[in-house]
């Protein structure tokens, strides 16, 4: 299995556990305003003239496994830290980032989600983290080094 393979899965397997904590989120009350999955319901509808939570489930599951995936797998070498768990969590610090300065502005949430408070970029930043861990735990474990999964 070739290294963007493992990596789309691990971005796979991350996203389900993330969106897991989301739902655990969303079912405690915690931060409601934070929805990441109505932001691209609505999103999705403003750019393709379609919505819904089916189309930003699909696009949610598209995002982590596809276009994080293959992105972790492009730039692990380059990534901080020693291991595939430390690169997957600076990964997911570099998603976050990402997040906060292109879709929360687009989302209408502003800048780092600020428009949403102050915990809306705390509670993505831990999620982003977990989000970023996962994949680094799940591409070293598909990976053939037993060391630190680091590509072939």
């Amino acid at each position: 299995m070739n290294n963007y393979m493992r990596s789309m899965i691990a971005g796979f397997v991350a996203t389900v556990v993330l969106s897991g904590l989301m739902l655990v989120k969303t079912m405690m009350g915690l931060m409601p305003q934070l929805d990441v999955i109505a932001m691209l319901g609505e999103m999705s509808g403003d750019m393709m003239g379609v919505g819904g939570a089916g189309i930003a489930w699909l696009l949610h599951f598209m995002i982590g496994t596809v276009a994080w995936g293959l992105l972790f797998a492009f730039l692990y070498k380059i990534l901080p830290g020693h291991g595939a768990v430390p690169k997957g969590v600076s990964f997911g610090i570099l998603a976050w980032l990402l997040m906060m300065v292109l879709p929360m502005p687009m989302a209408g949430a502003g800048l780092f989600g600020m428009k949403l408070g102050m915990m809306a970029p705390v509670m993505t930043l831990v999620l982003h983290i977990v989000f970023g861990a996962v994949m680094g735990l799940v591409f070293a474990k598909l990976s053939p080094s037993p060391v630190d999964g680091a590509p072939a």
